[in-house]
């Protein structure tokens, strides 16, 4: 065993660029996995820091529609005579924007999560807020100290930041800052700050504006109405007694959810999105397998001369195998450790990508540091040395299975291996066949953990088995190519055609490599271009005003300030203005997550921009104008299972409402789904008269750019509405759709970059390998230019082979993607759009990697001298 471990060792000195090469696609797997995970991770762990810390320990919430309940609900509560277990605190809850000039935050506006508390209810729920006698050491424990009330209560507009938010808006206590809330410029006083000593209350305290309830709703404009009704119910058999008892006794638009489950609900919107990215990032490491498999498979091929000795002369097949295993564990470890450190930089950045593209479709989450769970490197560590070792198995079993004789002679690998090449194919049909079994039979509905987890499966299916097929693909190809080559080069062109089937051995890997990285390449571009050019032409088909009027928004939409009602009075007054379309954006709790409502005042002419995927419009839009009826987006009847014809509850501010779904439209502006309901219907039954928008429709001839700077002067604060034109909008929109897959494009340069290291790696070892049969061929007159046309051919042929192999399998995966994936990740619908440019592009992407690659070979082996190459060792 001594004898082996300095063999080994001096092996890998001999060879540092190979095994270099290894650990660095090892890394870079890595990396890209625990860069996602802990990119996902902060944002996870951001949202739950913030939501405890405002929902603090409460177990039940009391919760109504857009314009929340109102005060007596609270007041009810007090007389029912509960236990004295039983705790409730009345909350008001909301966003507010800080100018940009006041926010530091780099010239852009800040917004803050307003939470209107009663500092006398809050000592059971967060004690870092509440007041009163024995409320500081309950307070302390938690780390954040207790607020002073005197001028907590008496001081108007008063205000508690935390205590690095303030820092950051360069404000002390004492000083005021302006904000906009409910439509209009507001004041706060700041009357204390937060800071706690635990660096997890600080996290979760970021951003948040803690006021009194009476002055939140008076800075909203919501006077005699709270967002929601914290609750602390005991554990026990009493609980759904007492559950009934509140519930009675609450107005009809209220309902008590399950604090845990209404944060889980709301956490799981982003669960396919996050779903996505993980398997987008495995990606990287199956093409690290790749190279891993590459790299070890050549350090058997190499030695196979001191193998076989060693073997004749009573090595034992278990040492071998050891020998192979533990210098795979070396690159593993070491290629682990670095992959884990780069993940850890690479995560700094794709976090912010992250954070987002969850604050333009999901919901408000301030991610402000980057999360680092010990867990998630620990999986990352066991998936970089497990998967290292599990690519050297094969490799190993090779080395050890292989008679002595065998090894010695370099025709019995190729001839073992021509003979494997149909059981490979086979394996490979069959990977392809369960892959397809496993997309087909995975549950359809959008969302759905088991069906994107099946489905993924299938993926991966579909990829390896592309991979096993990829060997015979290629000497299929060849032997079609080795004619037209003859006639082109000569008979240089028909060696580098038999030279690519010929060293199979070493070629197959890196061909399979090759064509997995540019398939993915190609089937990623393929689904972005189509889903970029379907929402194109949605948003050429949807967006029919001429201006958009609407304040700033995110989370989707759905977070952010509103219009006064007022302003769309206004501008349909202004001159050049022919109409104008109202809209509202709001959320409706429920048991099962929030329904997005989007409430439509228009008339016919504006509601022929949603365009039904299901339903009768002259039917369906009569029926949506008159309330009989409600319209919803396809992403909301795949997670719901909705159809027309069917009937869905809505808790309104009278009670539930069954309505009829009337069709379905496409929609791409939310992956959780809307229900469109006319504006008439929601005043009538919530009584919610606020405004998200307002879209205006211009007379022929009226300035548009004289409207719109009138529009903005009536927003009524010292910060303009945003008003945006038909074309700045779409343009707008579509930079929101780039930025959101900045991300996929991120990991596909990576995977790409696996790929092609590993492509490097093996063509490196093949021509090294090849010094003698080369120097063969020098002895018999070749010169050093005919070497670097040779080698440069071959190294083009096998480029060529992988962009040719590449394009079915990247159409293949991009169908998957489009037709499968998409629709069960977010219920999105579109047409497969292919490129003729991709595809050339895929073609161009392979030759020029295994070109460059091969570059370094051939020049080595233009200059190596005849007789050194042939000299025995």
């Amino acid at each position: 065993m001594s004898l082996l471990a300095r063999s080994s060792r001096r092996y890998l000195a001999r060879h540092p660029w190979q095994f270099g090469l290894a650990i660095l696609g090892v890394a870079l797997g890595v990396a890209v996995v625990v860069s996602i995970d802990l990119a996902n991770a902060s944002s996870q762990r951001a949202f739950e820091l913030s939501t405890d810390a405002v929902t603090g320990r409460a177990t039940h919430q009391i919760v109504g529609g857009p314009t929340g309940i109102p005060d007596a609900a609270f007041r009810s509560l007090a007389l029912l005579g509960l236990p004295a277990t039983i705790a409730a605190a009345p909350v008001v809850e909301a966003y507010v924007a800080v100018p940009a000039t006041a926010s530091g935050s780099g010239g852009s506006a800040r917004l803050l999560h307003l939470l209107g508390v009663d500092p006398f209810s809050e000592s059971p729920f967060r004690p870092y807020l509440s007041g009163g006698a024995g409320a500081g050491e309950a307070a302390d424990r938690s780390g954040g100290g207790s607020l002073d009330l005197g001028p907590f209560l008496t001081h108007p507009g008063a205000g508690v930041l935390a205590a690095e938010t303030a820092r950051e808006m360069g404000i002390r206590p004492g000083g005021r800052f302006a904000i906009e809330a409910g439509g209009k410029d507001r004041t706060v006083e700041l009357v204390g700050i937060l800071e706690p000593a635990d660096p997890d209350t600080r996290r979760a305290l970021a951003d948040l504006l803690v006021v009194d309830i009476a002055t939140a709703q008076e800075l909203l404009g919501r006077q005699g109405r709270l967002t929601r009704i914290d609750l602390i119910l005991p554990e026990g058999a009493d609980q759904p007694a007492l559950l009934r008892r509140i519930a009675a006794a609450l107005p009809p638009g209220a309902q008590i959810l399950d604090a845990a489950g209404r944060t889980r609900t709301t956490q799981e919107m982003t669960r396919a999105f996050r779903l996505n990215l993980r398997a987008l990032s495995l990606l990287a490491l199956v093409c690290g397998l790749f190279l891993i498999y590459n790299t070890m498979t050549f350090s058997v091929v190499q030695r196979r001369t001191l193998l076989g000795t060693l073997r004749a002369l009573g090595v034992s097949r278990r040492e071998v195998f050891g020998l192979v295993l533990g210098e795979a564990a070396v690159v593993a470890v070491l290629g682990t450790a670095l992959g884990l450190a780069a993940g850890i930089v690479l995560g700094r950045g794709l976090v912010r990508l992250v954070t987002q593209t969850i604050n333009d479709l999901y919901f408000v989450v301030s991610v402000r540091d980057l999360s680092l769970p010990p867990e998630t490197l620990i999986k990352g560590a066991l998936l970089g040395i497990g998967a290292t070792l599990l690519a050297a198995l094969a490799p190993a079993f090779e080395a050890t299975n292989a008679p002595p004789r065998a090894v010695l002679t370099r025709s019995a690998l190729e001839a073992r291996l021509r003979r494997a090449l149909p059981r490979a194919s086979a394996l490979g049909a069959g990977l392809l066949a369960l892959g397809g079994a496993l997309l087909a039979l995975s549950p359809g509905t959008a969302g759905s953990q088991i069906g994107l987890t099946m489905s993924f499966a299938g993926l991966f299916g579909v990829i390896l088995g592309c991979a096993l097929l990829a060997p015979g693909g290629t000497v299929l190809l060849m032997r079609l190519l080795r004619r037209p080559m003859g006639a082109l080069f000569g008979i240089l062109g028909r060696l580098a055609a038999g030279g690519v089937v010929a060293s199979l051995s070493r070629t197959a890997v890196a061909i399979a490599a090759l064509v997995i990285a540019v398939s993915v390449t190609v089937g990623i571009g393929v689904m972005i271009d189509s889903f970029r050019q379907t929402v194109a032409r949605w948003l050429e088909a949807s967006l029919r005003a001429d201006l958009y009027v609407a304040p700033p928004t995110r989370g989707g939409g759905f977070g952010g300030g509103f219009l006064a009602p007022e302003v769309a009075v206004k501008a349909a007054a202004l001159p050049g203005v022919r109409g104008v379309s109202l809209l509202r954006r709001a959320e409706i709790p429920s048991a099962d997550g929030p329904i997005r409502l989007v409430v439509l005042g228009t008339d016919r002419a504006g509601l022929d921009a949603f365009e039904l995927k299901t339903g009768d419009p002259e039917q369906a839009w009569p029926a949506f104008q008159r309330g009989e009826a409600v319209m919803v987006s396809e992403p909301f009847a795949r997670r719901r299972n909705v159809e027309v014809g069917s009937t869905l509850a809505l808790r309104t501010a009278r009670g539930d409402r069954a309505f009829r779904v009337a069709g379905i439209f496409y929609d791409y502006a939310s992956d959780q789904g809307l229900v469109l309901i006319s504006r008439p219907t929601y005043l009538r039954l919530w009584g919610d008269p606020a405004l998200s928008g307002v879209s205006i429709r211009l007379a022929p001839g009226a300035d548009a750019e004289a409207v719109a700077r009138q529009v903005r002067a009536l927003s009524g604060t010292a910060r303009p509405l945003t008003v945006q034109s038909n074309r700045s909008l779409k343009k707008i929109s579509l930079e929101i759709f780039d930025r959101t897959f900045l991300i996929t494009g991120v990991l596909r340069l990576l995977a790409g970059l696996v790929a092609f290291i590993g492509v490097l790696s093996s063509l490196t070892a093949l021509q090294l390998e090849r010094a003698r049969e080369l120097g063969v061929l020098r002895a018999n007159g070749m010169t050093p230019g005919q070497v670097w046309k040779l080698v440069t051919a071959q190294t083009g042929l096998i480029g060529l082979a992988a962009g040719l192999l590449s394009i079915p399998v990247g159409l293949a995966l991009a169908a998957i993607m489009i037709f499968v994936i998409n629709q069960r990740s977010f219920g999105w619908s579109m047409r497969m759009e292919v490129s003729p440019v991709i595809l050339l592009q895929a073609v161009a992407l392979a030759l020029a990697a295994a070109i460059l690659a091969g570059l370094y070979p051939a020049w080595r082996m233009a200059r190596t001298s005849p007789a050194l190459a042939l000299r025995e060792e």
